[in-house]
């Protein structure tokens, strides 16, 4: 019986010192996350770097431990340092070459994101797939992709090409590569089939989806989901399907001067899509692509509540754009410090 009772004693104090180990090991991580600078090296263009980090980003980061340091593209990035957290928005082999070296070589630095990952929504054929994939429905609704078509070559081949693949007009044409740099945004409305001869391959034709004028951008930093409306381009009706023809070239779909939060809107053209369909989405997509900093460029048909279509995904998008960035983009920051630091203490 005495046994039984000192075993049982025995236990207890185990546990005791187990939970005691986990409590000190807690506080262990929580006083050396308060002394560590969680210090960020970023590798940005000089226009991106102008518009993310901006002045109030930057002072928050500062009350908050995070530092921003510039990286030295002229200086080998292993002699930089050292980072907890790279972040990351430039193009080109030799770039993702350096850093998908200094990503073997540096495990415990998180890269935002894997170049690899990245190069996936450089192409508008691969950028959609994985939400043609998903064929997301649920009772919150159901989430596609427009139909499209690809052309690569000669443009004089495109009629006969939209017209066995049973694509429907007007269709809006984009560049197959989609970098970020301006000519990836010069999209094009084409009205009627011989206009198509008109547009410059490489290219992806996609139908174009009425949607009451209006778009959702929803950005997501890692599991942080923001929405915000834009005003999009206006839905065309039969009547000006047949009368209008050609090709008008628009800049891009939406931009932050053509806000739609504040508009007067129709509630069947202005409501928000579901909460929970888009955290459905959101994780979904950030486990198939791999990254967590994108956004996607969301539509919901004209004439219906619960059908939406995703029309574009961008990588570390204009994030200076979106209410509340600082305050999101810090969190996010201090939480992936944080867990570096679980892993290196316990």
């Amino acid at each position: 019986m005495r046994m039984k009772e000192d075993s049982s004693y025995d236990r207890s104090v185990e546990e005791a010192e187990g939970e005691e180990t986990t409590s000190q090991c807690s506080i262990g991580v929580l006083q050396q996350q308060q002394r560590k600078l969680v210090v960020v090296g970023y590798a940005l263009t000089s226009k991106k770097t102008k518009s993310f980090l901006q002045p109030k980003l930057e002072g928050l980061a500062r009350n908050k431990g995070i530092s921003f340091v510039a990286i030295d593209q002229n200086r080998p990035l292993s002699e930089q340092g050292p980072f907890d957290i790279l972040l990351h928005k430039l193009t080109g082999k030799e770039w993702r070459q350096i850093l998908e070296e200094y990503r073997q070589t540096h495990p415990e630095v998180t890269v935002l994101d894997p170049p690899d990952a990245i190069q996936h929504l450089h192409n508008r054929q691969s950028m959609l797939q994985c939400v043609a994939d998903m064929n997301l429905s649920d009772s919150y609704g159901k989430v596609g992709v427009p139909k499209q078509l690809v052309i690569k070559r000669d443009a004089s081949s495109i009629p006969e090409a939209v017209t066995k693949s049973g694509l429907t007009l007007p269709l809006v044409a984009k560049p197959l590569v989609a970098d970020g740099s301006a000519k990836s945004h010069e999209l094009s409305l084409a009205y009627d089939q011989y206009s198509l001869r008109k547009l410059e391959p490489p290219l992806v034709l996609q139908e174009f989806v009425n949607h009451g004028g209006v778009l959702f951008k929803v950005y997501i930093v890692g599991e942080a989901i923001k929405v915000v409306r834009r005003f999009s381009l206006p839905d065309v009706t039969k009547w000006e399907l047949s009368k209008n023809a050609g090709v008008f070239r628009f800049p891009r779909v939406s931009c932050a001067a053509a806000s739609a939060d504040d508009a007067d809107l129709d509630p069947s053209v202005g409501e928000l899509p579901p909460r929970p369909l888009l955290e459905r989405l959101a994780k979904e997509l950030r486990r198939r692509l791999g990254l967590r900093l994108f956004n996607l460029d969301i539509i919901r048909e004209h004439g219906t509540r619960d059908h939406f279509y995703v029309i574009d995904i961008n990588y570390f998008p204009g994030y200076g754009k979106m209410p509340e960035y600082e305050q999101i983009f810090t969190d996010f920051l201090l939480s992936l410090a944080q867990s570096q630091y679980k892993k290196k203490s316990c």
